[in-house]
């Protein structure tokens, strides 16, 4: 059985990511990129779907960090015999993508052992196995082609790598893998000392840009690494996490595929990015914006694969079993052909916060807020799917209404289009019906959708977009009453909990919108002491799911979760400033 999802740590190359277990097992690995097919996929199968393990015999103590600002992961397994170190990192790609595994004797002497089972098409294909030289083991099949190189001599049963070896102290062994595309020829040999002291410059140098300076510096830069390490660096495109089917509550039915760039996700993230001193990758995500959308703002789409790709088939992979058993396993994402409202205003603002930022825009970029507000002044009025993507549900959703507002105020502000005076018209309509029709007066409450009674945790981020301020009456009662039907101590879901089946998990990000709420009304104490519980609920190594399970103290979810990391940075940028 897969360990729990809290119980892994992420490495990456900014164009994909590894999920590595506290049991030394690197269980789901993607290849060459986030959204190709895994050639490790024991997280969602068995074993025999593919995994890497090295790890120390007999460890009874095993305690990780990673290293001070960066992605580079290390290990420390405890032994009656001695102390091993395993190190795991991806180098910053430049022709072919690696994991370097290094295992080294801390103290006393440690038997090691090592396996290695690649298993090619979402752990479907078997690939053709051996030895390829004194050195390099290597594994064929269907695309690809997995080369191992090691000092270790290695043995190979039934298809997967072996090696069992013992280290004294001062010892190691480098092993790294290799991935080409079947039509290349063998990789060149990395030196595995050398690219660690390279990676680990990368990521020294990338987080010195980091201007944040207030309190919980070290969460928020573990956040931002994360953020950067979801970033597909050849385009700029942002994946919402690198795993799929990691299921949102046990045997549901509710497992989706995230390994794609929800413009959502996207635009909070470039926000964060922005607001610490990150500009590259602003610039980077408007080439990829406007590469992805085109020049009609009308077919913008919610979420697009990472190199822009608009058409993302959902499909299911019956021969793996799920996480922990929980079926399906699903591949690509069916959202993509829903209509949402929001996204119109998240894109919007964006733009907006790269302007503030300074950052130059491109021409199209700016010609793109225009006809965002054009196009927005024309569906305005539409029933849409919601910001939680409930399949074949429509309705007149409150927050998607006010992100709607939010492109048009940023069009008029930002434009002198010939159209300025209908947008202002639309502009105010909407807020006159949004809380009028949309704040429940006897619930006490901003409500899921217009002339509802049911409460969404969606509409906490009416006040963070500036469409009422945090102190005004209704934004005060509607944070108070979310948090009395919605909260469970620090953490806050999507939806009452009484009225999900399954015991639905709360909602991570959710949870810090509300803190940022406290904040911005002057509760700090109260948003501080809530703050500090949520951080202090992020796994061993800073990380956190999509949603957290309070009944069992788990992770749930896909892992790690850009839109969680995103809130946790902007609650304690509020918190700083407030």
């Amino acid at each position: 059985m897969a360990p729990a999802i809290e119980d892994y740590a992420l490495i990456g190359d900014c164009e994909t990511a590894a999920l590595v277990g506290t049991d030394g097992s690197i269980d789901w690995l993607c290849w060459p990129d986030f959204s190709s097919p895994a050639c490790f996929a024991a997280l969602v199968g068995t074993d025999q779907n593919g995994r890497w393990r090295l790890a120390a015999k007999g460890s009874k103590r095993t305690t990780r960090r990673y290293r001070d600002h960066t992605l580079i992961l290390e290990t420390r397994f405890e032994t009656p015999t001695g102390i091993l170190l395993i190190t795991d990192f991806m180098p910053v790609r430049e022709e072919h993508s690696d994991i370097v595994r290094i295992a080294r004797c801390l103290k006393g002497s440690v038997s090691v052992q090592m396996e290695l089972c690649v298993r090619f098409d979402y752990g479907r294909t078997i690939p053709w196995t051996g030895a390829r030289d004194r050195n390099t083991w290597a594994a064929a099949g269907g695309t690809g082609v997995v080369y191992l190189r090691t000092q270790q001599s290695v043995q190979t049963r039934s298809n997967i790598a072996f090696a069992d070896f013992t280290l004294a102290q001062g010892q190691y062994r480098s092993f790294v893998l290799t991935y080409v595309h079947a039509q290349q020829g063998p990789p060149r040999r990395i030196n595995a000392q050398k690219a660690l002291r390279q990676t680990e410059t990368f990521w020294q140098q990338w987080c010195a840009t980091n201007t944040y300076d207030g309190a919980w510096r070290d969460a928020v830069e573990r956040s931002m690494i994360t953020l950067k390490a979801l970033t597909y660096r050849p385009t700029g495109g942002m994946v919402a996490a690198p795993t799929t089917s990691l299921p949102e509550c046990m045997g549901a039915n509710r497992n989706w595929d995230y390994r794609y760039c929800w413009l959502r996700d996207a635009a909070f993230t470039l926000d964060s990015l922005l607001s610490v001193g990150y500009r590259e990758e602003a610039r980077a995500w408007q080439d990829w914006l406007l590469q992805a959308i085109g020049s009609n703002a009308a077919d913008l789409q919610i979420v697009y694969g990472m190199r822009g790709e608009r058409h993302l088939p959902e499909c299911e992979l019956p021969w793996l079993r799920g996480y922990r058993h929980s079926r399906p396993v699903r591949i690509g994402n069916g959202a993509a052909d829903q209509l949402q409202l929001d996204v119109f205003g998240e894109v919007a603002d964006a733009i907006m916060s790269m302007k503030r930022a300074g950052i130059r825009l491109h021409e199209h970029i700016l010609q793109l807020q225009g006809q965002i507000a054009d196009h927005v002044a024309s569906i305005w009025h539409r029933s849409a799917s919601g910001l939680w993507e409930q399949r074949n549900r429509t309705k007149q959703f409150t927050y998607s209404k006010a992100m709607a507002w939010l492109a048009l105020n940023h069009g008029i502000a930002s434009t002198n289009g010939r159209r300025v005076s209908e947008w202002k018209s639309a502009r105010c309509q909407l807020h006159r019906q949004i809380c009028r029709r949309g704040f429940n007066r006897k619930l006490g409450s901003f409500v899921q959708a217009l002339d509802s009674d049911v409460l969404d945790a969606s509409v906490l981020l009416l006040p963070i977009i500036g469409f009422l301020p945090f102190r005004d009456e209704r934004a005060t009662s509607t944070m108070d009453v979310i948090m009395k039907n919605l909260g469970r101590d620090e953490f806050i879901y999507r939806l009452s909990p009484g009225k999900q089946t399954n015991h639905e998990s709360a909602f991570v990000a959710c949870s810090f919108w509300m803190v940022h709420n406290l904040a911005g009304a002057g509760r700090r104490s109260d948003a501080e002491r809530r703050f500090e519980k949520l951080i202090g609920r992020r796994n061993d190594v800073g990380l956190l799911s999509e949603q957290y399970d309070p009944h069992f103290d788990r992770f749930m979810g896909n892992f790690p979760q850009a839109l969680s990391h995103i809130a946790l940075v902007n609650a304690a940028r509020m918190l700083t400033s407030s």
